[in-house]
């Protein structure tokens, strides 16, 4: 079960998993994981929200838990 929407995020920037995982300084494996549903971070979370330009307060548009 997916809890994110980041691939919907990602996606509708036209971004690339490589393009934000340079961005987010995170692997592209990390990207694909958390697109799946899986666990990560928090620190993780904002280093992907601020790489797709968002605030750290705009989390729950992203991240559903």
């Amino acid at each position: 079960m997916i809890k994110n929407s980041l691939k919907n995020v990602r996606e509708s920037l036209l971004m690339s998993k490589s393009e934000l995982a340079r961005q987010a300084n995170v692997s592209p494996i990390t990207i694909t994981r958390i697109e799946k549903g899986k666990p990560c971070r928090m620190k993780t979370k904002r280093k992907l929200l601020l790489a797709l330009g968002f605030n750290l307060t705009d989390k729950n548009k992203i991240f559903r838990d």
